[in-house]
């Protein structure tokens, strides 16, 4: 069988070129599938369209995520870039612990802030019982009032923000010395280097961390859906769930897609300049930190140390304390299944999904198809999508299969452990894909050129040169994947078994029912495994190297 040139860069592949092209290319495909199914949907149903652009609904949908959108990216923006700016030029106590210690921010679901932010500032919450002590009357005058707005911005922000400071770090300690010594010689100190030399040359590293936090914000269901905001994500769960309309959810998903994608869009050309400021050679030393003494050094420490209490901290502790002082409200037979549903899932998901994005890689890497790679980068692109759109996307295709195959596809995939762990391969596909292909860009393919003369195939290849060298890898991409299925609600919530619950799920059913308290306990866990994988993170791969 040939295969044309143009179509896959080579003539005459043999037939184990073929057998990996295809491999290959089924898995973007795959992987895209559902989304493919839910935009095709809309195209043939575009009929009623005005209907739904004409709905009060809509708008209210429009306007909330949009003002919640741009609220959180001016926090995440002053929060992420302050505080990274301060722990890459400055010198002061605790500088160390808290360049690492602010990334625990991502241990915290912005659901679960906003369960500990509404039950600490309600009327005789936590903050009640604590000021009270003091006087009752101060109490009713000094605890703010927080309204679901105002919440839901609250939590999202301190959650988030962590995207700009690793991203705004790693690009404050990658900068030029030659341009901060030319800004020197120019008489900028303080804030004039800040903002005429800093801030502009990490400018895409910053765009690309804000950009990440728009897309989880526009992707969030479980924060809006606590505080009662009618956003997109709550009235597609609404369509769906409440009022079995797969077609107007499938229209408020591909609307939705579209905020996403273009967030999306803005984040792939700003990386393809990331790196436009720099020069060679400009970075053989190291930037020279300044040391602060003083009230200088203490108001660094106190902002630090406000932004790792407030952010990690707060939800912590406020858990521990539900969890042990509530402790019978939890059935710990249940709290067991919980964790071996999570570890069940959180293996098998990994495990497939490293597998795939392990063979896609060497597919693209083997047959340097442009054909293939395009499919493959647009594989990538599930992670920008909102897990509750690849919910809907997933029933749509099994539904559409259904009824052009009349086969029970449902049956086998919708509330089954098969279609939940389908939807997580769409969702975090990108992050094992792109961790792998980091190593794989390393490796110079004079490599695969010399096992070839020494009689490799290309399985031998993969086996024997490529796998050791992506071990590593493999690893950090099964530690991210595990953060964010502990993680995920929307895509557990909907695709799941019957009474087949995870910690977020438990968390998310408890909390919508008003018990806070009980509650606390699958949180607490949530938090406490996410904070053991990202310190694992830290300690084996994200340390600064000496």
């Amino acid at each position: 069988m040939e295969l044309g040139k143009n179509l896959f860069g080579k003539s005459n592949l043999s037939i184990s070129n073929q057998s990996i092209f295809y491999i290959s290319l089924l898995i973007p495909l795959v992987i895209l599938s559902p989304l493919i199914i839910l935009l095709c949907s809309n195209i043939k149903e575009n009929s009623d369209y005005l209907f739904f652009f004409s709905n009060s609904e809509l708008i209210n949908y429009s306007k909330n995520s949009i003002l919640i959108l741009f609220s959180v990216l001016f926090m995440t923006f002053f929060l992420g870039v302050f505080s990274a700016y301060l722990v890459s030029f400055y010198n002061f106590f605790g500088v160390n612990f808290f360049k690492y210690s602010l990334l625990l921010s991502f241990a915290i679901p912005p659901y679960i802030y906003g369960y500990t932010l509404s039950a600490f500032f309600e009327n005789f919450g936590t903050a009640y019982s604590l000021i009270s002590f003091i006087s009752e009357d101060l109490a009713n005058k000094v605890i703010p009032k927080i309204g679901p707005l105002i919440g839901s911005i609250i939590s999202l922000s301190l959650t988030l923000f962590g995207y700009v400071f690793i991203l705004a770090r790693s690009s404050f300690l990658n900068q030029s010395r030659n341009l901060l010594e030319v800004g020197k010689s120019l008489g900028f100190r303080g804030f004039d280097t800040l903002f005429k030399i800093i801030l502009p040359t990490a400018r895409p590293a910053i765009f690309i961390g804000l950009s990440l936090v728009a897309m989880e914000t526009l992707s969030d269901f479980g924060t809006v859906s606590y505080f009662g905001i009618s956003t997109f994500t709550t009235g597609i769960y609404n369509s769906w769930f409440i009022f079995d309309d797969l077609k107007t959810a499938n229209f408020l998903s591909l609307f939705l897609l579209i905020f996403i994608l273009f967030f999306f869009s803005l984040e792939s050309f700003s990386r393809k300049n990331l790196k436009f400021f720099n020069t060679p050679n400009s970075f053989s030393k190291k930037n020279k930190k300044t040391i602060l003494n003083g009230s200088k050094g203490i108001l660094a420490f106190s902002f630090c140390l406000l932004l790792f209490t407030i952010s990690f901290l707060f939800p912590l502790f406020q858990m521990l304390y539900w969890a042990f002082s509530n402790s019978n409200l939890y059935d710990y037979k249940q709290l067991l299944q919980l964790n071996l549903n999570s570890i069940k899932l959180i293996i098998l998901s990994s495990l497939i999904i490293i597998c795939l994005s392990l063979f896609s890689n060497f597919g693209v890497r083997i047959l340097r198809s442009k054909f293939l790679q395009f499919f493959s980068t647009l594989s990538i692109s599930g992670y920008a999508i909102p897990g509750i759109v690849i919910s809907i996307s997933v029933i749509s295709l099994f539904t559409y299969l259904d009824n052009f195959f009349n086969l029970n596809f449902q049956g086998i995939f919708i509330g089954t452990i098969y279609g939940l762990i389908f939807g997580y391969c769409i969702r975090f596909y990108s992050i094992s894909f792109n961790t792998i292909k980091t190593v794989y860009l390393k490796i110079n393919t004079s490599i695969d050129d010399s096992a070839y003369l020494l009689g490799f195939n290309k399985f031998n290849i993969l086996r024997k040169i490529h796998y050791p060298l992506l071990q590593k890898n493999f690893v950090f991409a099964f530690i991210l994947i595990s953060i964010e299925i502990i993680k995920e609600l929307p895509i557990t919530l909907i695709l799941r078994p019957f009474n087949f619950d995870t910690f977020s799920t438990s968390a998310f059913n408890l909390a919508s029912n008003d018990l806070i308290e009980a509650a606390a306990t699958p949180s607490l866990f949530i938090i406490l495994w996410s904070s053991l994988l990202i310190f694992l993170s830290i300690k084996f791969f994200l340390i600064d190297k000496k």
